[in-house]
Order: C-alpha cells, then sequence, then structure tokens
C-alpha cells in the first residue's frame, strides 16, 4: 500500500498542473478576442510606460517658469502651466507614477489579506470560518470611501497612509470570493485524492487549491485597481491625499475648484481629469475582459 500511494502522489500534482496551463492558454485566447479589453490593456500599458519613462519624456514637474504662469498651451509647454509656472504635462506624468503606484501598492496589499483569510475560512471551516466571515463583514458594514477618508484624517495625509489605508480596508469582498471558492474547489476529485493521500492542509491550500484561485485573483486586481486610482484622487482631490508639491492627478485635479478655473483655464484639470478617466476605463474593460475568459461557459456562447 505505502508503493501505490507513493506511486500515485506524481499522477495527483500533474492533474492540477496540466489543466491549469491548458485553462491559462484557452483563457488568453478568449481574451485575445475581445478587441474591447485588448485595446484596453495596450491603453493600459502605454499609461504604464509613460509613467515609468517620466525622466525621458518630461521635465521636472516642480520646475517653475515665472515668465509663463497659468500659460495656454504653447509649443514649450504643450498643456500649460499651473498657477506656480509648473508645466502641466511633467506633472500628468509625475502623477501618473504616483497615482499607478498608489494603486497597485494597495491592491497589493488587499490581494495578500483577502487571499490569506479566504484560504483560511475556506480551508478550516468551523468555528475559524465563522469568525473570519463574522469579522470581514464587520467591516464590510461600514462604507468603503467613508472609512478611507476617516482613517487618512486620523493617520495623516501622505503618499505612504493614502497606500496603507486603501489597502488595509478594501480587502473583505476578495475574501468572501476566495472562500467561496476555496469550498467550491475542495470538492474536486484531484483535491479529494490529494487530501487521502495525507497531504497536509496547508501545502493542499497553497499547492492544488490556490492556483484555481488565481484567475479571480487576476480579475480583482484590475478592477480594484481601478477604484484605488478613484479613491486616491478624491481623496487628493480633498486635500486628503497625495500633499503638494507631489503632483497626482487627483491633487490636480484639486484646481477645479474654482469656477474661473473651469471655464477659463481648462488645461489645468482637463488633462488628468482625462488621465484618470482613461485608465479607469481601460482597468475595468481588461477586468471585464478577463472575468470573460476564465468563465468556462464563455465557449459555449
Amino acid at each position: 500500500m505505502t508503493s501505490i500511494a507513493i506511486a500515485a502522489r506524481p499522477e495527483v500534482s500533474d492533474a492540477v498542473v496540466m489543466p491549469t496551463a491548458r485553462g491559462s492558454n484557452t483563457a488568453w485566447r478568449r481574451f485575445r478576442r475581445d478587441r474591447l479589453a485588448l485595446l484596453a490593456l495596450l491603453l493600459l500599458l502605454l499609461v504604464v510606460v509613460l509613467a515609468l519613462a517620466a525622466p525621458i519624456v518630461a521635465t521636472d514637474p516642480s520646475k517653475v517658469d515665472l515668465d509663463a504662469i497659468k500659460k495656454a498651451p504653447t509649443p514649450q509647454h504643450i498643456l500649460g502651466t499651473d498657477s506656480a509656472g509648473r508645466d502641466v504635462w511633467s506633472r500628468v506624468v509625475y502623477g501618473g507614477r504616483v497615482s499607478m503606484s498608489v494603486g497597485v501598492v494597495a491592491v497589493a496589499i488587499a490581494t495578500v489579506i483577502g487571499t490569506l483569510l479566504g484560504l483560511a475560512a475556506g480551508s478550516a471551516g468551523g468555528v475559524v470560518d465563522n469568525l473570519l466571515m463574522r469579522f470581514t463583514e464587520l467591516i464590510q458594514t461600514f462604507p468603503l470611501f467613508f472609512a478611507v477618508v476617516i482613517m487618512v484624517a486620523l493617520v495623516g495625509p501622505n503618499v505612504v497612509n493614502v497606500m496603507l489605508v486603501i489597502g488595509l480596508l478594501s480587502w473583505p469582498g476578495l475574501a468572501r470570493l476566495v472562500r467561496g471558492q476555496v469550498l467550491s474547489l475542495r470538492q474536486e476529485q484531484y483535491v479529494e485524492a490529494a487530501h487521502a493521500l495525507g497531504v497536509p492542509e496547508l501545502w493542499l491550500g497553497f499547492r492544488h487549491i490556490l492556483p484555481g484561485v488565481l484567475p479571480y485573483l487576476a480579475v480583482y486586481g484590475t478592477l480594484a485597481l481601478a477604484q484605488a486610482i478613484l479613491t486616491e484622487a478624491a481623496l487628493s482631490f480633498l486635500g486628503l491625499g497625495v500633499q503638494m508639491p507631489i503632483p497626482s492627478w487627483g491633487g490636480m485635479m484639486n484646481s477645479a475648484q474654482a469656477l474661473t478655473v473651469l471655464v477659463d483655464q481648462p488645461w489645468l484639470w482637463i488633462p488628468p481629469g482625462l488621465a484618470i478617466g482613461v485608465t479607469v476605463l481601460c482597468a475595468n474593460f481588461v477586468g471585464d475582459g478577463l472575468r470573460d475568459a476564465f468563465d468556462p461557459r464563455a465557449g459555449v456562447r
């Protein structure tokens, strides 16, 4: 019996790995057929490339040109200048670095917390599951944006605090999603076979169950990125996010609170507003495309 069990272990492992690889290839083919999602992915990558190449494609965002204050777009300043004589194009590009960084770090924090708690709740069950889910529901009772505003006001508005607060308060939805998927995957034959062979619960969760959750994490990550960028922009617009002189899209939109700016100086708020809109829309379209690509029913539509 021992020799049979030892010989069977590789077969269980292969049964997990091979369908995952085929499923990934199939999902990628489905995603490529979604032209809107593919275009959104290319635009999102363009935003990321511009943000990473900011020192090459833009000048110092804090550089002041006293001869060009609140000037409309010119060949020297293609998107005009702000009230301090700073180049709007440079601040939009560097603001993309800040806004995207806040979104990525916040989503990474929320993903780690939500995945670990969801795996623990779904795998342990019983009292542990009840306690973790009741705690998750308690966090969800607070409206996310208002909770973020209160926490940022308490700890102080800066880039690091905004990242941490958004990430630490955005995980409950993912935790419930992961828990539900874990409970579903535990009924699969390959998981039951691994469990019958005596695979430890921790190894079972990370080696055999987690790969089945990864597609859902990919969808969550893109959609949560859009939400995190919007939250950071709203906080900065209210003066509770990234503080000047560090550029961020939401901070640049703060100037649009004045009626004279809205009417007479549209170059101060239209570029960052378009950057936020395009990035959020692209992230949402990519998330929708991934969701459809990983949906097993998509192949019969």
